[in-house]
């Protein structure tokens, strides 16, 4: 596997199976950082842990993206929301979890449904068959 592909570049098709291997690797990477932010500062460290894993989070799935062939633009939103949610935890205007700020909750509810609609269409739902402007089927047999 080519991770510096997988993680850097956003060009290109990856199955299911690819895509959950690097979700996997990414998720026990972010849970360290998260485990070591909390130590050292809390809720502000955390959140800038989580912006530093935005990129090759988004280049991993504009991939898996392009072998559902969705548009690239629902991912704009929900990475751009997570990384707003974050800016708004470093500024601390986010409030308190027994009291979360207005701005908060009017973004994480549709956020948290388009995180749940990304889960099912890039994660368990079938590529397109055959190659397409983004390039060969990635479960092609060559």
């Amino acid at each position: 596997m080519d991770w510096a592909f997988l993680y850097n570049n956003f060009e290109g098709r990856i199955s299911r199976k690819t895509f959950w291997i690097a979700v996997a690797v990414l998720t026990v990477a972010e849970l360290i950082g998260y485990i070591v932010a909390e130590q050292l500062e809390g809720d502000r460290l955390s959140a800038i842990v989580d912006l530093a894993f935005i990129y090759p989070e988004f280049a991993v799935a504009v991939k898996r993206a392009h072998d559902r062939n969705m548009p690239v633009l629902l991912l704009v939103v929900f990475f751009g929301a997570s990384a707003f949610l974050d800016f708004l935890t470093v500024l601390q205007i986010t409030g308190t979890q027994d009291e979360p700020s207005p701005i908060l909750v009017a973004i994480w509810l549709p956020f948290s449904v388009l995180s749940l609609f990304l889960l099912v269409e890039l994660g368990f739902r079938k590529g397109v068959d055959g190659p397409n402007q983004y390039g060969p089927d990635p479960l092609a047999r060559i």
